[in-house]
């Protein structure tokens, strides 16, 4: 292959020194080519990257929907405070301190009762709890989609038999 001389370069090279670097320039060239080549036939790499762009969209996307959620609450509950009586507020307040007082009771009375073996237990797997939150989420959904499959195939299969 033949090559038309550059602009600024001589047809003939004679120099060996003008030759060294255009095999120089020529090798870098080819090199950059050859990264590019490699790169576009590298699927695994760019199938990791359109992944981490999909996931970078996704989490924007969530986080614009989670922020436009709690908008969403904040303006529900400012309209529900806006539109409930005043003496109702004043109830749902009262009843709600009266919950809370029935519950921190209800706390120290189980706390007196309960031996203080079982105390401990339960403080360390409280512990182990907070500490491991993300499995036992994570393990919560599962048993929580598990019941609602089986419940829904259960309550299928009774419909067919129904309308036998």
């Amino acid at each position: 292959m033949s090559e038309q001389p550059r602009s600024g370069e001589s047809a003939s090279a004679s120099d060996p020194e003008e030759l060294r670097e255009q095999v120089e320039h020529t090798r870098e060239e080819l090199g950059v080519t050859v990264e590019a080549l490699a790169a576009k036939a590298d699927v695994k790499a760019q199938a990791k990257e359109k992944a981490a762009e999909i996931r970078q969209q996704a989490a924007a996307k969530a986080a614009h929907t989670s922020d436009q959620l709690r908008e969403k609450a904040a303006h529900a509950a400012d309209l529900v405070r806006d539109k409930t009586p005043e003496p109702v507020r004043d109830k749902a307040a009262h009843a709600a301190a009266q919950l809370r007082d029935g519950a921190a009771r209800a706390g120290h009375l189980a706390a007196e009762k309960t031996p203080e073996p079982l105390r401990e237990k339960a403080g360390t797997a409280a512990t182990m709890a907070r500490s491991n939150r993300t499995p036992l989420i994570a393990a919560g959904a599962v048993a929580l989609a598990l019941f609602l499959i089986l419940r829904r195939s259960h309550s299928h299969s009774r419909g067919w038999s129904c309308r036998r």
